[in-house]
């Protein structure tokens, strides 16, 4: 008979310990969380506290979010960008919403 406790580790490292409020528009029992690990980050640093950042970080690793921030994550509110880099030590121009958003400057009218 396999031992509760290691059984109860193995699932808790399967998936981070993250309110499901935070996906309220998602099946949360159904989220595979190691593929869909960018929406997730994005999610999370945008409407989530410091402590569910922690879990965060926890979960992926602090180089798996700052590698997804400076190549992957396409959108950011200008505040969350101004959160990332001062928490996470990086320069607005390391992350790639960041450049993006340079790049599609509006039209001036």
């Amino acid at each position: 008979m396999a031992n509760s406790k290691n059984s109860v580790r193995v699932e808790n490292e399967q998936k981070p310990d993250l309110p499901k409020e935070l996906f309220w528009d998602w099946r949360y029992a159904d989220i595979d969380w190691k593929k869909t690990y960018r929406s997730i980050i994005e999610r999370v640093l945008e409407r989530g506290t410091k402590e569910e950042w922690k879990e965060l970080i926890r979960f992926y690793s602090e180089p798996k979010i700052i590698k997804a921030l400076k190549e992957e994550i396409k959108y950011l509110p200008d505040y969350i960008i101004d959160e990332v880099t001062s928490y996470f030590n990086l320069r607005k121009e390391d992350l790639a919403c960041y450049t993006r958003k340079q790049l599609r400057r509006g039209q001036w009218i």
